[in-house]
Parts: structure tokens; C-alpha cells; sequence
């Protein structure tokens, strides 16, 4: 098997989300495969240095460099890694999670064409970001979705459900968390029963501005924090709707997670989501930031059992796609 660096944000040890870099190492450790990574580092700047360091010393050593390919900020740590692998004469692949990447393919094109071009091959999660790259005249795009061990996400069938609405994401601006709770708000004006848990960890402001928007208004919010994954997945049995208010993503493994554990979902219809659900088969998909339609949809699950239940089965079934048992033979295709 092969020697592998992987370059990416590690933000697991230092209590935030678990990334790409977090929950593929161990797996790939476990199909054989050696494995360093790099960086856990919380200043930005440190993260970068150990990054570049890490891919110097172990130049020898790896057959290959892993880059998670981030949209926003962290768009630059592929950059700077990617042309210093290049300049040492490593091959590297790109691992494309940024929602915005079409953007980036747009606003930067000749740094774009130069990242992606040299690259080994990169590797798209969606099928979204798999056809924008190959619409932008890129060969060495594959797709190889995301993934869950299905065993670990116990399904509970929804047919009648309450207005128990249930979110979970990093709280993060992009992603839109406020939208949940002025939901929630309306809601409560016919359903005096709803309630909202949130469950994430903080990433920006927007944790605080919906903290205090609920408790100024009196509205029954749960935040939780960030919580282990049977910690989350146990909470949700007490749930009946899933909320996705992101304003831009690509394949959110929460989305995958929920379908496996029988969650009606509602999602904005953004980046690669129309991708990765069927609205009115797998979920129901709405504009983003529409308060409106929104609400509108989980009004339609409350009256609508026949349609509930249909989503919540046929939701499992999808998620069945995205095992780790039938991912990893893609990953071992690719690294072997």
C-alpha cells in the first residue's frame, strides 16, 4: 500500500467539526494504507508553515499528497501546498469540498486552471462539482462521494410526526442558522407545540446572534453544543424534521447522516444539494433565505403522512449509496 501525506484543516483535536482530514484518515489507516497528516494548528499561519514543512520533510517518504480544496480561505493552504509539491516533483490530488469552488473557477481562472491542471487527479464528492469541472474542460476530475458507516445510524420510520425541528451544522454565517429560528418563530404562530433543536459547535458570530435572538424572543431553542456523533444521532430520535439552511455547499454528510436515520428533510436547493436529494422523492428543497417556503414545506410534512413516510423510506434507501463498506473499493481504485 501506498505512503500517503494528507494536507487539510484538522479541527477535531481542538473541538470543532470533524473535516474531511478528521474522518478519512482513519479509514484509509484501516485499508492499509500509511498515512501522516497535517495540520492541527489553530493560528492560521502555523497551520500553513506546518503544512509546507511537513510536505518538504516527508518529500522522500510520500508517494502521493491528499489536499482537501476548500472555496473561501482556506483556498489558499491547496494553492501554496499544491505548487510546492509541484516544485518538488510530487504528485498531489485534490479533494474538492468547497461549496463556492465554481466561483473560484470563475473569479481566478488562470490560478484555477494551474491548480487543478497539475493535479494528479481531483476528486469531486458530488456529482455537482464533478460536471462543473468537467463543463470547465478538466479531464482528471472523478467523483467518489462522501461517507458514513450506515451501521451506525439507527433508522426510525416518520409517518405522523410533531413540529419537533432538528438542525445540525457548525454555526457558521454561510450556512445560515438564523434562518432555523425565524422559522421556527412563524411556526409556533399555528403550532404552539414546535421546537427547535440546534446542535453544533461555534464557528462565528452567528452562534451568539442566535442565542440571544432566542432568548429574547422566548422561543424554545435547544443549543446543545457540539456533540458526539451517538450523542446526536441518539438526540434525533426525539426529532421529526430536518432542517438544512445552508446558503452555499456541496455534499453535506449531515444531509447523508439524516437521511440514514429517517429524518424528513427540508433543504435549500443551493450548490450540490439538488444533486444529492430528489425534491418530493428523497426530501423537500426550497429557495435559500425564504423564510416562507420553507415553513410552507414543514406544513407539508405536518398535514402530509403519506408523503412523509415516503420520504423518510426512500431517504434510507439513498443513504444505503453512500456506505463506507461500498465507498472505500472507489478510494482503493484510486490510491492503490
Amino acid at each position: 500500500m501506498k505512503n500517503l501525506l494528507y494536507i487539510g484543516n484538522e479541527l477535531e483535536p481542538r473541538g470543532g467539526a470533524p473535516t474531511s482530514i478528521d474522518r478519512l484518515t482513519p479509514l484509509l489507516k484501516k485499508e492499509g494504507f500509511e498515512v501522516k497528516t497535517s495540520s492541527a494548528k489553530e493560528n492560521q499561519l502555523l497551520r500553513l508553515s506546518e503544512m509546507m514543512t511537513s510536505i518538504i520533510r516527508n518529500k522522500s517518504w510520500a508517494d502521493v499528497v491528499l489536499i482537501d480544496t476548500y472555496s473561501t480561505r482556506n483556498f489558499w493552504y491547496a494553492v501554496l501546498t499544491a505548487e510546492l509539491c509541484s516544485k518538488l516533483e510530487l504528485d498531489y490530488i485534490l479533494l474538492l469540498h468547497g461549496g463556492d469552488l465554481p466561483g473560484r473557477l470563475k473569479s481566478n481562472p488562470k490560478l484555477s486552471a494551474s491548480l487543478f491542471k497539475k493535479a494528479k487527479l481531483n476528486i469531486a464528492p458530488s456529482r455537482y462539482l464533478f460536471k462543473v469541472f468537467q463543463q470547465a474542460g478538466f479531464v482528471n476530475i472523478i467523483y467518489i462521494p462522501n461517507s458514513i458507516f450506515l451501521k451506525d445510524y439507527s433508522f426510525k420510520i416518520r409517518k405522523v410526526i410533531k413540529p419537533k425541528l432538528f438542525w445540525v451544522r457548525a454555526f457558521a454565517e454561510i450556512y445560515n442558522p438564523m434562518l432555523a429560528i425565524k422559522v421556527l418563530e412563524e411556526l409556533l404562530k399555528e403550532y404552539p407545540e414546535a421546537e427547535l433543536c440546534m446542535v453544533g459547535p461555534e464557528k462565528d458570530e452567528s452562534y451568539k446572534e442566535c442565542l440571544n435572538y432566542a432568548e429574547s424572543n422566548k422561543l424554545p431553542v435547544k443549543f446543545p453544543g457540539k456533540l458526539a456523533k451517538q450523542e446526536w444521532t441518539d438526540l434525533s430520535k426525539e426529532y421529526d424534521i430536518f432542517l438544512n439552511t445552508t446558503n452555499v455547499d456541496n455534499t453535506p454528510v449531515s444531509l447523508i447522516e439524516a437521511m440514514a436515520l429517517g429524518l424528513p428533510i427540508i433543504s435549500t436547493n443551493v450548490g450540490g444539494i439538488p444533486y444529492l436529494l430528489q425534491d418530493q422523492g428523497t426530501g423537500l428543497l426550497v429557495s435559500p433565505n425564504d423564510k416562507k417556503a420553507m415553513l410552507d414545506a414543514i406544513k407539508k410534512l405536518l398535514q402530509n403522512t403519506e408523503l412523509t413516510e415516503n420520504l423518510s423510506q426512500n431517504a434510507r434507501h439513498q443513504s444505503q449509496k453512500f456506505d463506507w463498506e461500498i465507498v472505500k473499493e472507489e478510494w482503493k481504485k484510486v490510491l492503490r
